[in-house]
């Protein structure tokens, strides 16, 4: 089986960072997001992956993953001109994927799991697709299946403006090579895009099996700054561990699952974990709190921040309070003057904000 990860797109939910890095390569706890989908793929025993790039964000990504040794797989860069719908990056794929079966994960999604129940259920049921579903409270934004009272897959919707169910689709799906062919029956939508949810529907349409799997674990589409913010904190959460390579003076305290990576110095602040502090960052009469990651080679003093996710680089300085916020690489934020007494940012590369 081969891998197909999604990482073009033009990310307009996360503008203006996505202006300057592509989505999935957006850091939580201080890792490229996508580096997380790999590490799934890896572990789910899968060797070939192909990476769907755009050609505006293609170049880093290729940089973040390298050649894919890291993770034991071998990758294939794949470039998709225009951002036409998922089952147009399965089209723009077909040399890579051949006729094996393949698992699709969006680039931008995160999972509580393991993948590998579920490619062993795909194979044992003799499936044409499979497709993870979780309940959602905000069906209306996303692809949504709807199964019969024996919980057999019957149709499947994309954005329905009414409800009809409450199973959204996760971004990960696993086909065999019948995809294809219903693929290519298929027509663009109303959004210009030939859709994954129109595919299905015709495989289904054409008797093919596609069979689903509901998903009890958490799962996050990190498509919006809450959602960046919100799989930081899961992560922060499931996956720090203490930590203490930088310096901390005597005036200060790190309290809890604190990562301080190599060359980061902490002087007369309070570090409270969950949280992670890159190489060569500063934090200086400061109060660093819960679910906040920082990156490399960042300057925050006297400055308040919790629940946010800082890019490196950049520098935030004399903040009451920072939070909720993602901030972007060699940004500035400083407060001139009376600052308010709590800022909640969404701020691009080397953008600068005085208040």
């Amino acid at each position: 089986m081969k891998g197909l990860v999604l990482s073009g797109g033009r990310g307009t939910r996360l503008r203006p960072l996505t202006h300057t890095i592509a989505k999935q390569l957006v850091p939580v706890a201080n890792r490229p997001i996508i580096h997380y989908v790999l590490e799934q793929l890896a572990h789910a025993g899968l060797e070939e992956v192909g990476i769907v790039i755009s050609p505006e964000t293609g170049t880093a990504v290729r940089a973040a993953l390298e050649d894919g040794s890291q993770w034991g797989l071998r990758l294939t860069f794949i470039v998709q001109a225009e951002p036409l719908g998922l089952a147009h990056a399965v089209k723009t794929a077909r040399p890579f994927l051949g006729d094996d079966p393949f698992t699709m994960y969006l680039g931008d999604n995160l999972l509580g799991m393991r993948l590998t129940e579920v490619l062993a259920r795909f194979r044992t049921e003799g499936s044409d697709a499979l497709v993870l579903l979780k309940r959602v409270p905000n069906p209306q934004q996303f692809g949504v299946a709807v199964l019969d009272e024996a919980g057999v897959l019957q149709r499947l919707v994309e954005k329905p403006a009414e409800f009809i169910s409450d199973l959204a689709l996760v971004g990960i799906y696993v086909f065999g090579p019948a995809i294809h062919g219903a693929i290519d029956r298929i027509r663009p939508s109303w959004r210009g895009e030939l859709e994954i949810t129109d595919a299905l529907e015709e495989l289904l349409r054409a008797g093919g099996k596609v069979t689903s799997s509901i998903l009890e674990g958490w799962w996050l589409d990190t498509g919006k700054k809450d959602d960046i913010l919100e799989a930081n904190t899961v992560v922060l959460d499931e996956l720090t561990t203490r930590d203490i390579r930088g310096s901390v003076d005597a005036a200060s305290r790190v309290v809890g699952r604190v990562r301080l990576e190599e060359g980061a110095t902490v002087e007369r602040s309070t570090i409270r974990g969950p949280a992670v502090v890159g190489r060569g960052t500063q934090v200086s009469d400061a109060f660093i709190g819960p679910h906040t990651s920082i990156g490399d080679g960042c300057r925050i003093e006297r400055t308040t921040v919790q629940h946010a996710v800082i890019l490196p680089g950049a520098v935030i300085v004399g903040i009451e309070r920072l939070e909720d916020s993602l901030i972007g690489k060699r940004a500035l934020v400083v407060a001139d003057g009376q600052a308010p007494r709590a800022l909640r940012l969404l701020v691009g590369d080397d953008a600068e904000v005085r208040t």
